[in-house]
C-alpha cells in the first residue's frame, strides 16, 4: 500500500511561482506532510512484533499446533491491519475536498462545504492522550457552523517536537482551502 506524499514546501513554492496547484494535476488523495517520527516509530515497533508473531505461527504450524498457529496468525494479521490504519491517520487533500482520517473513522468534506480553515491557540491533547496542554490546532469549519475535531495539532504524533513542520502543513492546507472554496 503506497502512501502518497507531497511536500508542503512544494505546494507553497507553486503558489509563489504561479504554477498550477497540485489539485489541478493530482486527482487522488495526498497528505501535505510526512508522518511524524512518533507515528513511524510506533508503527515500526508494531510491525516488528507482528513479524515475531508470524514467525511464531510458522514454528507452531510446523510443530503440529494448527489451532494455535491459526490464532497467532490472525493476531499478527490484525496487528498489521491496525498498523496500516495508524499510518493513514491525518489530513488528506485532493481537488475534491479535505479528508480527515481518524483511527476509527473518516470524515470527508467537499471544498464547497468548507467555510473556514484556520490555526488557533487552544488546549490540545498530547499524542491523543487525555492530558491537554496549550498548543495550536488546525480547525476546519463546515458551512453551517459544524467543526471537525482538531486532528491536526502541534502535539499529535505527527508534529510533536516539530513546530515548523506543523506551520508548513497548516499553511499548505489553508492555501488549498483559500484557493478551492
Amino acid at each position: 500500500m503506497s502512501l502518497p506524499y507531497r511536500p508542503a514546501t512544494a505546494v507553497n513554492d507553486e503558489f509563489a511561482t504561479g504554477r498550477a496547484l497540485p489539485h489541478a494535476v493530482l486527482d487522488h488523495w495526498t497528505r501535505p506532510y510526512r508522518p511524524g517520527p512518533w507515528r513511524v516509530a510506533a508503527a515500526a515497533l508494531a510491525l516488528m512484533l507482528a513479524a515475531y508473531l508470524l514467525l511464531a505461527a510458522l514454528i507452531m504450524a510446523l510443530a503440529g499446533g494448527a489451532s494455535g498457529a491459526a490464532t497467532v496468525l490472525v493476531i499478527a494479521l490484525l496487528m498489521i491491519a491496525c498498523t496500516l490504519r495508524l499510518l493513514r491517520v491525518g489530513v488528506w487533500l485532493s481537488g475534491k475536498g479535505v479528508r480527515q482520517v481518524g483511527y476509527f473513522g473518516t470524515v470527508t468534506v467537499p471544498w464547497g462545504r468548507v467555510a473556514s480553515v484556520r490555526t488557533a491557540q487552544q488546549p490540545v491533547k498530547v499524542m491523543g492522550l487525555p492530558r491537554t496542554v496549550q498548543g495550536q490546532a488546525l480547525l476546519i469549519t463546515r458551512r453551517g457552523g459544524q467543526s471537525l475535531r482538531p486532528l491536526l495539532t502541534d502535539h499529535n504524533a505527527d508534529f510533536l517536537g516539530r513546530i515548523e513542520a506543523f506551520d508548513i502543513a497548516a499553511d499548505a492546507i489553508e492555501s488549498w482551502a483559500a484557493e478551492l472554496r
